[in-house]
């Protein structure tokens, strides 16, 4: 079976990526943070295993020399973070999921058992340690549902939960917590 792991990636740019980390620690160092983050995810987690693929904003950013050349780039297009979510996950075949650039602890370990819950499962969705989710995957990305992240209340601990209530009667598997990076509190300590 076909396995896409799409990463939903904005092109590092002062004052459109990471803005409630940049009035943390500024507008500069929350680019270059999310900048390196996002360089060493892609890199950590190439895999035979799956393909991957970027879904980039703004669209234009599909030119960008930022990232690797060699992985296929997707524009995200319009509409809110649901909508683009959606709209990623159904351009892919066989078995999806999605992951934001800003989760540092992800490692191949966690998609690959992400993966294996769509063998059982008809989503798999990550927890994030915010009530939010950092990953979210479907079996069969045709079939999602119409209403699928309609309502939900972004950025807040109800985004999982309001999620879930769009897939009533799915076969739902949960697979790591991890956090993901908003604010200055959430940096990993080294």
């Amino acid at each position: 079976m076909k396995r896409t792991l799409i990463i939903m990636i904005k092109e590092p740019r002062p004052g459109r990526v990471k803005t409630r980390l940049g009035r943390d620690i500024g507008v500069i160092p929350a680019t270059w943070w999310f900048r390196h983050q996002s360089a060493r995810l892609i890199l950590s987690l190439r895999d035979p295993r799956w393909q991957i693929v970027l879904a980039v904003a703004p669209d234009l950013a599909v030119r960008s020399k930022v990232w690797p050349a060699d992985l296929p780039r997707w524009p995200q297009g319009q509409g809110d973070l649901g909508a683009r979510m959606k709209r990623m996950l159904q351009s892919a075949t066989g078995h999806v999921c999605l992951i934001g650039a800003d989760i540092p602890g992800i490692t191949r370990s966690h998609i690959s058992r992400a993966f294996s819950a769509l063998g059982n499962h008809d989503a798999v969705f990550g927890p994030a340690a915010d009530g939010g989710y950092w990953l979210a995957g479907a079996k069969y990305p045709s079939r999602l549902p119409q209403d699928m992240f309609e309502d939900v209340r972004w950025s807040s601990v109800h985004a999982l939960a309001d999620t879930l209530q769009t897939l009533p009667g799915w076969r739902i598997a949960l697979t790591d917590t991890l956090q993901d990076v908003d604010t200055a509190a959430d940096l990993p300590r080294r």
